[in-house]
């Protein structure tokens, strides 16, 4: 199992776990959810206090990873294969994402 916070505007909203068998869950951290002020971090995942789960890399956070020549350039920097798509969201989405979501890796 591998983890990863989900920052919003440098507020912590969620975890991303890979688990073990390659499907992933995506869960809103409880004080997030508690904040009526605090939005879904997309509309393909409302603000619930259910997890979400899906066999493939949920879209909005497959959606922020590069391709092309971009995508191999940065697999070869940080040794990455090119399927391994948790690895690549939380090497290149830590700093560099256009909008207010940042994607930071937990160590489990």
């Amino acid at each position: 199992m591998r983890q990863a916070r989900i920052f919003y505007k440098k507020s912590e909203a969620g975890v991303l776990i890979q688990n073990d068998d390659g499907s992933f869950t995506f869960i809103y951290n409880d004080l997030w959810f508690a904040d009526k002020n605090k939005p879904s971090i997309s509309l393909t995942l409302p603000k619930t206090k259910k997890e979400y789960h899906s066999n493939s890399l949920f879209s909005f956070f497959f959606n922020i990873l590069p391709e092309g020549v971009n995508k191999q350039a940065i697999c070869k920097k940080y040794k990455i294969d090119a399927e391994d798509y948790f690895s690549l969201l939380v090497n290149i989405a830590k700093n560099d994402t256009i909008g207010a979501v940042k994607v930071l890796n937990n160590i489990v």
